[in-house]
């Protein structure tokens, strides 16, 4: 007997320089052999994945989480009148408020997702990391949430040049003085908003792990990795999986600790005396999930089965050494389809 088709709706198919994780989450769902139709939820209407042959069935415009959760809203409804949704995987974190915040009310549609609590996703906040740490006994670099210019001339004397200036949801730049820290942060407050957060570099290699947590305080799957090539944005072009025991064990013990439910990164930087201090905790997919496919574990299938209310068994285990490169790739198309999605907000 065959089993029900899924239709599963994905943003984030910002292919780019920065890019979103929408498009690996859809190669690693279409890898597992479900049965699928997939749909890309798209915020703009340039973004790659719309475009891609043989990757989305339909494409539609989403409002900016900005434009407010009513308009947010009556769009999903309108997509799920039409294509009858079975699941979404939200990807950025701009958007996760809104997703979080409402998912008993997609779930009354019939919409299932598996998304962090809002406790969750508040508590790792960049502006809360010192809190968390301290919470959970992980070392952190020293930082401070910034609300005003002004105060970037009184730092805590921890905090010294060169330091990293960090938008709330996306976004850092590594600052040698004074200057060019109120450059960056007027930059980053306009795009992202308040607080804006410094935190101190810390001199090693940075490493990272994707992870997904049952909810119970199971890790489902987690898949350590070391940056090899970094782009001007800090976005990892090339990495290559690990077998770091520290790391995989800190990973454990937060979602254990936290009953972390969902999909997440862990950025760490690993120093040379062997130190690892967490710099961030992304409450998602990262873009990189597709070398996790590759290494054994395929998350975007594991978090569809958890969205339906599957049972997963953790898996233990991936390939050590295996790498991804990240490559750009001339798409050819046509512009009646650009048309089609500016006009009616469809493809």
């Amino acid at each position: 007997m065959n089993e029900k088709k899924l239709t599963i709706a994905i943003t984030g198919l910002n292919n780019i320089d920065s890019p979103g994780p929408g498009v690996p989450v859809i190669r690693g769902i279409k890898d597992s052999g479900m049965n699928v139709r997939i749909i890309g939820l798209a915020y703009e209407n340039l973004e790659p994945g719309i475009y891609m042959p043989g990757l989305v069935d339909k494409t539609y415009l989403m409002p900016f989480p900005s434009a407010g959760s009513k308009v947010f809203l009556e769009r999903l409804e309108y997509i799920h009148e039409k294509e009858q949704l079975d699941i979404i995987i939200p990807n950025f974190d701009a958007e996760l408020f809104l997703f979080i915040k409402y998912a008993p009310e997609l779930l009354k549609m019939g919409i299932h997702t598996f998304l962090p609590t809002l406790e969750q996703f508040e508590e790792r906040h960049k502006d809360n990391l010192p809190k968390f740490a301290k919470k959970y006994n992980v070392t952190v670099p020293k930082s401070k949430a910034v609300l005003t210019s002004n105060e970037l001339a009184d730092l805590p004397k921890e905090i010294a040049y060169p330091y990293y200036i960090k938008g709330k949801f996306y976004e850092a730049y590594k600052v040698d003085n004074y200057n060019q820290a109120v450059f960056y942060f007027n930059k980053l407050s306009s795009k992202w908003g308040l607080p804006v957060v410094v935190q101190q570099e810390i001199k090693g290699s940075e490493v990272n792990v994707i992870a997904l947590g049952d909810g119970e305080g199971n890790t489902v799957a987690a898949v350590a990795m070391r940056k090899q090539y970094i782009t001007d944005k800090g976005k990892a072009w090339g990495g290559i999986t690990l077998n770091d025991e520290v790391l995989l064990e800190v990973t454990h013990r937060i979602i254990k600790e936290t009953k972390w439910r969902g999909a997440m990164e862990l950025e760490m930087i690993k120093t040379e005396d062997g130190e690892y201090h967490l710099i961030e905790i992304n409450p998602r997919i990262p873009a990189w999930v597709y070398l996790a496919v590759g290494a054994g574990q395929n998350i975007p299938e594991m978090i569809c089965q958890l969205a339906m209310g599957k049972k997963v068994k953790p898996v233990n285990n991936y390939e050590y050494g295996k790498m991804f490169i990240r490559y750009s790739w001339d798409l050819i198309g046509d512009i009646a389809d650009f048309e089609k999605i500016i006009m009616s907000g469809e493809l």
